[in-house]
């Protein structure tokens, strides 16, 4: 149990830092660690739940708003990867990059209250090309209106929804030309 809370610091305390690359060698180098072989074992292989983390969470922030409602910021994150071994990776626009590359994209929902933000909800964008069996394709507003679903679901009330909407354009821009 003290190694867990060791590791789960030593995260923390890597994710807050000024590194511009969150890495677990990184990490394990800026608290002062020889390797991060503990890092990823205490990622890989504890017993908790994070499913039951991320319900926890939720239900925290939740009680944090009592009733006030927030600002739903709906975004996509896309990551640039090199190789085929991810799931969900393809060649695709990334737009940290502003061009197309291989890589994977996240659609995440944030919350934002009283100038705070904090990530709600996420989830893998996955392209056609890359579904797994019994798998379906969803678009990225679709999964978008899914995210805010079940945030709403969840007891969470927006007073205001903002989406980036810039890809989505491009390709609707480029269709209208054609």
């Amino acid at each position: 149990m003290a190694r867990s809370f060791e590791a789960f610091k030593y995260l923390h305390v890597g994710c807050i830092s000024e590194l511009k690359r969150k890495t677990l060698p990184a990490i394990a180098k800026i608290v002062g660690l020889d390797n991060q072989q503990g890092l990823h074992h205490f990622l890989t292989e504890s017993v908790w739940s994070v499913e039951k983390l991320r319900g926890l969470r939720l239900e925290l922030i939740l009680q944090m708003l009592k009733g006030k409602p927030i600002i739903l910021i709906i975004d996509e994150t896309h990551d640039k990867k090199k190789g085929n071994k991810t799931d969900y990776v393809k060649r695709q626009y990334i737009g940290n990059l502003g061009k197309t590359e291989n890589g994977i994209v996240v659609v995440t929902a944030y919350g934002v209250f009283c100038g705070m933000t904090n990530t709600l909800l996420f989830e893998v964008y996955k392209p056609k090309e890359r579904l797994k069996p019994g798998e379906q394709y969803r678009t990225k507003p679709e999964i978008a209106a899914t995210l805010m679903k079940k945030i709403q679901l969840m007891g969470f009330k927006f007073s205001l929804v903002l989406a980036d909407s810039r890809s989505e354009e491009r390709r609707v821009g480029k269709e209208c030309r054609s």
